[in-house]
């Protein structure tokens, strides 16, 4: 390899139209998938106070922000649902008639050229917030891989084209997709949240969702932060056990995991740039610390740099915006 002054790196940056020649990495609008929250009840568009611009959404509003995903030609949207009716056991998540399978059944109808993906846990829908059935102070972990099957099948006859399992329970990739097979829905793909922190970087999101542990913490299913090694187990595992795409979450301060899954594993990789990431933007922005949208491109041109082959934003369709405008 030549070596200075012969080899001289910087010829190639000199002139934008070589520049933007030999990029290696561009981020397009079919890569973005667009989070919704979607909450019981009529005419509601609640803010999220602690993502400014982001919002719950009654079925019967959906349409304000489903129009602009359609008019920014993002493609793809993932939807969390937020009832006002919980229990212990989180049963109301399989209900045929519950907030997020009405909602599905609106925009499969109204909106049928967008990939619905349907997040599946049971934080949302249980009254001590946590992601399955507690027995003798615990997540029980096989009781909440039933009921997590039984909600996928719910979700899927709805019209959901994929679920995205985001409990971290061991074994619910393997039981979801033979749940799934069993009842005629071999086509419908699974992606896994395989790699879930237990990170300060929900805040917010625990603050849209309601889904807040009453007591205690998700240590015990989602995974330490200072572990990398474990990481790949659990994408090895469910891979073996039928998972078509990992997630990984966050996504920001875990770009070497990412890189990691990408080198070791022949899977799609979505990262998920999450909501404590998506507010400390909003916050530097507002305050004019930083220009928002050279950053946001940064940090998603960072995260597909690392492997990524999609990623959920809440910035996407300010970003896809962007993009259309810039083509």
């Amino acid at each position: 390899m030549m070596s200075y002054p012969n080899s001289r790196l910087r010829r190639l940056r000199y002139n934008s139209i070589i520049r933007d020649m030999i990029e290696d990495i561009n981020l397009r609008v079919e890569d973005l998938i667009y989070p919704i929250f979607v909450c019981d009840g009529n005419n509601k568009t609640n803010e999220i106070k602690s993502m400014p611009g982001q919002f719950q959404y009654s079925v019967d509003k959906l349409q304000d922000i489903l129009d602009k995903i359609i008019s920014s030609k993002i493609k793809s949207i993932i939807l969390f649902g937020v009832p006002d009716k919980k229990d212990e056991h989180g049963l109301v998540a399989h209900n045929p008639e519950g907030i997020v399978q009405s909602a599905i059944k609106y925009i499969k109808k109204n909106y049928p050229s967008l990939l619905v993906i349907a997040d599946l846990c049971n934080c949302q829908y249980t009254t001590h917030g946590h992601c399955g059935t507690i027995v003798d102070g615990d997540v029980d972990n096989d009781l909440t891989v039933k009921n997590l099957s039984k909600q996928a099948i719910s979700l899927v006859k709805a019209g959901a084209d994929v679920v995205a399992p985001s409990d971290m329970m061991d074994g619910r990739i393997l039981n979801i997709r033979q749940s799934l097979d069993e009842k005629g829905f071999h086509k419908t793909p699974i992606f896994s949240y395989s790699i879930k922190y237990a990170s300060a970087f929900y805040g917010p999101f625990r603050d849209a969702a309601n889904n807040s542990p009453s007591s205690g913490d998700r240590k015990t299913y989602q995974m330490n932060y200072k572990n990398s090694e474990e990481a790949l187990r659990e994408v090895e595992s469910d891979i073996n056990e039928g998972a078509d795409a990992v997630i990984i979450k966050p996504a920001l301060s875990y770009l070497d995991i990412v890189s990691r899954v990408k080198r070791k594993f022949n899977i799609p990789i979505i990262a998920y740039n999450v909501s404590g990431e998506f507010s400390m933007v909003a916050a530097a922005s507002d305050n004019n610390w930083v220009e928002r949208a050279n950053i946001i491109f940064e940090i998603l041109i960072s995260m597909k740099r690392a492997g990524a082959n999609a990623i959920i934003s809440y910035h996407a369709i300010e970003i896809a915006e962007k993009i259309n405008k810039d083509v």
